[in-house]
């Protein structure tokens, strides 16, 4: 039995017809560079979020460059984040000339924790940029009072948790919309992933909206005049026509890995040294990530799954505090207790739409014969 971390392969043959249409329209109309496909999936995201601008990038990485290059800070200016998250989230602080303040996680959810951050404000903070880690939601009503009553503003890191709700202020919204501004990845193995990099930046802020379509093409809005310095980040045609397909199936994709997600549940439930995603009350888990605890042994399962030809990850094997240039930015490198000890006890294990239970049943079994044994 062949198990993937991601079938994209099984997902593409699923929705070939369309795909392949889609595809081959691109090819046919030769639009490759904006153009209408482009312009289709922007406002059909524009729809299905609901949000008022959806402006397409390069790739995640870029899109949360343009967040924080349309709020104008000076250098120096201080960006509360998280420590456990893929390195994009403080590379770009660091490229801009910001600096990165670390926060610690709730050892339930994995994102910021919210109780922490007054405490790290100073001054020269000037944004908090939870990520939504693994498929929902941060505390985003705490976030959100905090940063109004401290007049700061939040970029929401949301690769992982597109179509993720969160209950704020009486109402559902989708993850990347409560904030300033929202930052989306495409990247293949994401839930809503193209065939290639893929980015985009959301708001429902006109002013900002203007500064990041800007600041994408060159610091240009008509071809050959600028306004200002920019960088060159777009969502190709191609890759446009590719998310307008599986946007449509998105809902599908999430309902698949919300019950794959609840199987891994039940088959783990009596195995006491295994923690199961948590999931808050105000909002949904698009599972990403189905991302489990080992408080010991994770080695010896590791090695089972690697002499079963079991895939998974381990994300993140060590926090960015205690990494390279980004040690200089941690207060203490014993300061975030929770972020360390989940490095230590973090497993992901295979998960996407084209899961069966035969699979799932292995993967378990696998666990738990392992731990049986230690």
């Amino acid at each position: 039995m062949e198990i993937r971390m991601v079938d994209l392969q099984g997902q593409y043959q699923n929705i070939k017809g369309e795909m392949d249409k889609a595809i081959q329209n691109v090819i046919n109309d030769s639009a490759f560079i904006k153009g209408k496909y482009v312009k289709s999936f922007k406002e059909n995201l524009e729809k299905y979020l609901q949000v008022k601008h959806v402006i397409p990038c390069g790739n995640g990485t870029d899109a949360l460059q343009l967040a924080l290059m349309a709020m104008d800070y000076e250098k120096g200016s201080e960006v509360i984040t998280s420590s456990f998250t893929f390195v994009a989230t403080v590379e770009v602080i660091c490229l801009l000339g910001l600096k990165p303040v670390f926060v610690d996680i709730d050892p339930q959810t994995f994102n910021l924790d919210a109780r922490l951050i007054e405490q790290a404000i100073t001054e020269k903070t000037k944004c908090i940029l939870p990520v939504h880690l693994f498929g929902q939601a941060a505390d985003m009503s705490a976030i959100m009072e905090l940063a109004s009553r401290r007049k700061i503003h939040v970029i929401e890191d949301t690769a992982q948790a597109i179509s993720a709700t969160y209950i704020h202020d009486n109402t559902s919204s989708y993850c990347g919309t409560i904030g300033d501004i929202g930052t989306l990845s495409f990247f293949p193995s994401k839930n809503l992933g193209c065939y290639g990099d893929g980015g985009a930046v959301l708001t429902n802020n006109d002013d900002l909206a203007y500064k990041m379509n800007l600041y994408a093409n060159h610091g240009s809005l008509k071809k050959y005049y600028y306004e200002s310095i920019g960088i060159n980040s777009r969502l190709d045609g191609m890759q446009a026509a590719i998310l307008d397909v599986k946007l449509r199936h998105l809902d599908t994709y999430v309902s698949q890995r919300q019950k794959a997600a609840a199987l891994y549940d039940e088959l783990l439930k009596e195995t006491s040294q295994v923690i199961t995603p948590h999931r808050i009350e105000a909002g949904n888990h698009v599972f990403h990530q189905y991302t489990i605890r080992i408080h010991d042994h994770r080695d010896k399962i590791t090695a089972a799954f690697k002499e079963k030809g079991i895939p998974f990850g381990i994300y993140y094997p060590e926090p960015l505090h205690k990494q390279g240039i980004y040690t200089k930015f941690a207060r203490d490198t014993t300061a975030l207790p929770e972020t360390d000890r989940a490095c230590k006890e973090v497993l992901s294990l295979p998960m996407h739409t084209e899961l069966t239970a035969e699979m799932q049943g292995f993967v378990c079994d696998t666990i738990k014969n392992t731990l049986q044994d230690c």
